[in-house]
C-alpha cells in the first residue's frame, strides 16, 4: 500500500500533471494533507494544509499552508515530492515496499540534490543517516519495485 493513498492501491499517471480541480476524496491525500514545501523549511517541522488550498498531482490531492507553496509545488512538483513515492527506502534496499510516516523523514544525498525520503520508524531514518548506500540501494530496487504497484484509474 502506498504512503500518499488510503485505498489499496497506489497510482501512478502517466502525464505527471493534472489540470483538474482538487480531488474532494481524502483516499487519495497526499502526505496525509501535510504541505510538502514545509519539509523544505530550515528547522521546520511539516504543516498540515488547508483544503482550500488543494492541488492535483499525479493522482493525489495535495495541500498546501499558503497559495504561495501551492505555487512553488505546482512550478516543480518532482522537487518537492518524496522520492520512491514515500515507500520507506530502508525497506526498499530490502526488496520491499513499506508504507512510511510523513512525520519521520530526512533530506538525504541522492545525486546533486538532497530530496525528501519518507521511513516507517525512527530506526529505519537512522540507518539510512549511517549508511548513505541505503538510499542508492532504494533508488536502484525502485524502477522494478514501482511494477508492482503501477495502476490507474480511468480518466
Amino acid at each position: 500500500m502506498g504512503l500518499f493513498v488510503g485505498a489499496a492501491w497506489p497510482l501512478r499517471p502517466s502525464d505527471g500533471h493534472s489540470a483538474s480541480p482538487p480531488v474532494a476524496s481524502a483516499d487519495l491525500l497526499a502526505l496525509r494533507g501535510f504541505d510538502v514545501v514545509t519539509y523544505f523549511l530550515d528547522g521546520a517541522a511539516p504543516r498540515p494544509g488547508r483544503a482550500d488550498l488543494e492541488w492535483a498531482w499525479k493522482g493525489r490531492a495535495w495541500r498546501f499552508v499558503s497559495a504561495a507553496n501551492r505555487t512553488v509545488f505546482r512550478e516543480a512538483p518532482a522537487t518537492y515530492a518524496p522520492r520512491l513515492d514515500g515507500f520507506d527506502p530502508v525497506a526498499m534496499a530490502q526488496g520491499r515496499l513499506v508504507e512510511a510516516d510523513p512525520l519521520v523523514f530526512a533530506r538525504l544525498p541522492f545525486g546533486a540534490a538532497e530530496p525528501l525520503y519518507l521511513f516507517r520508524h525512527d530506526a529505519n531514518r537512522a540507518a539510512a543517516r549511517q549508511q548513505p548506500g541505503i538510499v542508492a540501494e532504494a533508488e536502484a530496487r525502485w524502477p522494478s519495485l514501482r511494477g508492482l504497484i503501477d495502476l490507474r484509474f480511468p480518466d
